[in-house]
């Protein structure tokens, strides 16, 4: 995670922000679906935490062979007009650490009571007694809403932005670029 490169989401009066860095971010978890040897990850130095957003930057971590593969690929084809990137650029040496996740939120009480009924023989009632609507977990996290190729059905990918660390973990990055225990330089 030597090397990185900046992907910036140009002002659009047809497009909100949020919906350029979800067809963006779709994009890059294509890309990563297909290019599965590269071990890339990412963050969003323009979070912010209220309101609750991701911002208008999308950074690519890695080494600087699989940042140019990455980018020598077709995959930004059709955002090129909403995105402006910067080359291949080295981290800088006074770099901190952080870890970057998918977090899920058990969201749908619904599905919780089915899973009740499945795994301990409840009636619907029984269930609904276990696990009231009031049960669903909120996240004030920032999210992508993504749509999923498989079931056509649209979702939030929600991301956490860890504590500031000052080594870094080794580990791996999933095709959505994040993971529970690596970390990404953050400058």
């Amino acid at each position: 995670m030597d090397h990185y490169v900046d992907l910036r989401l140009l002002p659009d009066p047809e497009f909100a922000q949020p919906h350029l860095m979800g067809a963006l971010f779709s994009k890059l978890h294509r890309a990563l679906v297909e290019q599965r040897g590269l071990d890339i990850g990412i963050s969003f130095p323009g979070v912010q935490v209220a309101p609750v957003a991701l911002g208008d930057l999308l950074r690519l971590h890695g080494d600087q062979a699989a940042l140019t593969a990455l980018m020598a690929s077709n995959w930004l084809t059709g955002m090129r007009d909403h995105v402006r990137a910067t080359p291949v650029l080295a981290v800088p040496p006074k770099a901190r650490y952080r870890v970057v996740s998918r977090v899920q939120a058990k969201s749908s009480p619904e599905r919780l009571r089915r899973r009740q009924m499945r795994r301990h023989g409840l009636d619907a009632e029984q269930a609904l007694a276990r696990v009231p609507d009031s049960a669903a977990e909120r996240l004030d996290l920032p999210y992508v809403q993504l749509r999923s190729q498989s079931t056509d059905q649209t979702f939030r990918l929600f991301i956490r932005h860890g504590a500031l660390m000052d080594t870094a973990n080794a580990g791996a990055f999933g095709v959505y670029g994040l993971s529970a225990d690596a970390t990404i330089p953050w400058f």
